[in-house]
């Protein structure tokens, strides 16, 4: 779903949310927002959503073990020197 609103930046840099935008994102008090600088905007999601995208985004993988081994194999190397 798109949908267009805009917001005046105020004292102190304060932009107050549409209610609309943040009763459709949950964002409620307290909510800790993320801003992504991209090269053509800036992009707003909720640190719980951020989160959640990354963790998904890695699902399946192993990153640690792949480290690990890239590092036992460089250490491998090493001590055949």
């Amino acid at each position: 779903m798109s949908a267009g609103y805009s917001a005046t930046v105020g004292n102190k840099g304060r932009v107050v949310i549409p209610a609309a935008l943040r009763e459709r994102h949950g964002w409620v008090d307290g909510t800790v927002l993320v801003f992504i600088e991209e090269p053509d905007g800036v992009r707003v999601i909720s640190q719980d959503d951020l989160l959640a995208s990354i963790r998904s985004q890695l699902a399946g993988t192993d990153p640690v073990g792949e480290l690990l081994a890239e590092r036992r194999a460089v250490a491998a190397l090493e001590d055949l020197e």
